[in-house]
Parts: structure tokens; C-alpha cells; sequence
């Protein structure tokens, strides 16, 4: 199961900060992050975001307001958010929280440089499909 290799870093705390809109998350290697609800949003590991496929990704725009109304554990490899915007549908794992929260500041780049290039606002409402900065992982 995804999250669950032999020696990887789990999570030991983790903390939904409503009024910054982050989710702060400290793992058993000693890593701490503190992942953006936007970011968690535009890069959800969901096939609606990701496709099914290389090239089937959803640039996803309009997020920034975005919030988590709701953070459940699945099993003990990953947590499910339910944003304000009604996504419900991406798994969270162990591995990929902290891929989000180690290449946050590349993952940003990538999206705001994606925007820029298909010529898109980051908080306009939802284009047609463009490819997501997010499916590197």
C-alpha cells in the first residue's frame, strides 16, 4: 500500500490551522510542513485532478479561498479531505503529504509558471483542460 514502505516517515502530528488555511503536518524523521489548503487543492492526488493518465491531468484554477471542512484517516496510510469547493475524492498518503510539503516551493513555481502559460488567472474560475503541474509524482 502506498505510504507504507518499509522506513518511510509517517506522520506524528497533524494540525488543520483553519484561519492560515494550512495543514501542518510533522513526520517521524523530524520533517515539518506547512501545506497550503490551495496547494493540497490544485495538486489532489485525485484522478479528477490527475487523470487516469500522463497528459489526462486538470489544471485546476480558483482555489485560493479553498478550505478543509473536513479531514478523515484512511487505514494508517493516509488522511481524505472534504474541501469547501465539495472535492472529497483524493487519498492523501503518508508519502504524498510529504512529497507535497518537501516540493512545495517547485510545485508552486510549476503551477504559477503553467498559469502563465496557458495565459490563465490563478483565481479565475475553471478553464477547460490544461495539464497540472502537480502530476510529477
Amino acid at each position: 500500500m502506498a505510504g507504507l514502505k518499509a522506513g518511510s516517515p509517517h506522520p506524528e502530528d497533524i494540525t488543520v490551522h483553519s484561519a492560515s488555511k494550512v495543514l501542518e503536518v510533522s513526520f517521524s524523521d523530524g520533517a515539518s510542513f506547512r501545506i497550503p489548503f490551495e496547494l493540497m487543492r490544485v495538486c489532489s492526488p485525485s484522478a479528477e485532478v490527475q487523470g487516469h493518465g500522463p497528459g489526462q491531468e486538470t489544471l485546476q484554477t480558483g482555489k485560493r479561498e479553498v478550505t478543509l471542512t473536513a479531514l478523515e484517516p484512511v487505514g494508517n496510510y493516509a488522511v481524505q479531505p472534504t474541501f469547501s469547493d465539495g472535492h472529497t475524492t483524493g487519498l492523501y498518503t503518508w508519502e504524498y503529504l510529504y512529497f507535497l510539503g518537501s516540493q512545495q516551493d517547485k510545485l508552486w513555481a510549476d503551477y504559477l509558471a503553467q498559469l502563465r502559460a496557458v495565459g490563465v488567472d490563478r483565481d479565475a474560475p475553471m478553464p477547460g483542460k490544461a495539464a497540472s503541474s502537480c502530476a510529477t509524482h
